[in-house]
């Protein structure tokens, strides 16, 4: 790891992390167009290599679990130097995305998990999303065997509301919750934030760069070819994939003041809200994950984030998404 980056606990386990950590859904190739599996293992080492220690994936990144195997291929001569999370309760059929989340399909994803990965435990094990035909108790039952047994270190939900995570807390404790949060959409700081912050549990948010928008390479007459699934967000689309463009073409003078490129301040931003503890960062080729890789010993000032903000009031309110 390196030196001055400082590392964050996960909840109250004892397990530390960087504040940015590698997102692994992008090298599992279902929505990323090009990727290889030499691109995407040189991207794993890349991170380790530029001080990341943390990385998140899960059962269903990839038709078959290639993300999954693609980490154990990666990391596997150095997870004593890694940290892993992976997610259950999502799985593939026809390639159409399905929610289990019954503890013996949460088990028997584990251990399909830990064969992939090619390790004995998982540092961190979520609940992909809630199941509606499954009582959210009983999923939590689930996750609490698995902690009992040593399969995994600790535990997490995504995309769970605070009532939600209420009712998993009354079974089995919650060391980290996964929301979408960025720049534009910012709902968990109503109710979701202040939750975890009175309970210790850690926040690592996904969708800190928007799907690669808010990263600052995209033009304005960008083809999202299939299979890229950004096409079907509104943020991508007409005119409000325009005023997003504006909004990122005003963040590039305060990069710039700050001597970063903008997805570095979009990412040192974010990491300096309170409660949010880590920032996924998803990457399919070495270079993105070192640039991500910087923000973390950023220091950007109270004065370049009183500009980041004012530039989120001019851009308004913008075109969100439902959970998973």
């Amino acid at each position: 790891m390196s030196s001055g980056v400082q590392t964050v606990e996960i909840g109250a386990t004892g397990i530390r992390v960087t504040p940015v950590a590698m997102g692994c859904w992008p090298i599992s190739g279902v929505t990323t167009l090009g990727v290889t599996d030499s691109d995407a293992v040189s991207t794993l080492e890349a991170a380790v290599d530029s001080g990341v220690n943390f990385f998140d994936t899960a059962y269903c990144y990839g038709y078959e679990g290639e993300s999954e195997r693609l980490i154990g291929r990666a990391l596997g001569d150095r997870r004593d130097q890694v940290v892993i999370a992976t997610k259950g309760g999502v799985h593939w059929e026809n390639r159409v995305q399905q929610r289990d989340a019954r503890p013996e399909t949460l088990k028997r994803q584990c251990e399909e998990s830990l064969r992939r990965l090619g390790t004995d435990h998982v540092d961190l094990y979520y609940i992909h999303a809630p199941d509606p035909a499954v009582p959210v108790s009983e999923s939590a039952g689930g996750l609490k065997e698995l902690l009992s047994a040593g399969k995994i270190r600790s535990v997490g939900v995504s995309n769970f509301s605070t009532a939600q995570m209420e009712e998993f807390l009354a079974v089995c404790p919650i060391a980290a919750s996964q929301p979408h949060y960025n720049m534009l959409q910012r709902e968990i700081e109503d109710e979701h934030l202040p939750w975890c912050r009175q309970h210790g549990v850690s926040v690592m948010a996904y969708w800190v760069l928007l799907k690669g928008l808010l990263a600052g390479h995209l033009s304005r007459d960008h083809v999202f070819e299939s299979p890229d699934g950004r096409a079907k967000y509104p943020m991508f689309q007409g005119a409000e994939y325009q005023r997003n463009l504006d909004f990122v073409d005003s963040l590039r003078p305060i990069a710039s003041d700050a001597e970063l490129t903008v997805s570095q301040l979009v990412i040192a931003w974010t990491l300096a809200q309170p409660g949010i503890s880590v920032a996924l960062c998803g990457g399919r080729r070495p270079e993105q994950i070192r640039e991500s890789a910087v923000a973390m010993g950023a220091d950007v000032g109270q004065e370049m984030l009183d500009r980041v903000d004012q530039a989120i009031a001019a851009r308004g309110d913008a075109a969100s998404r439902p959970p998973i």
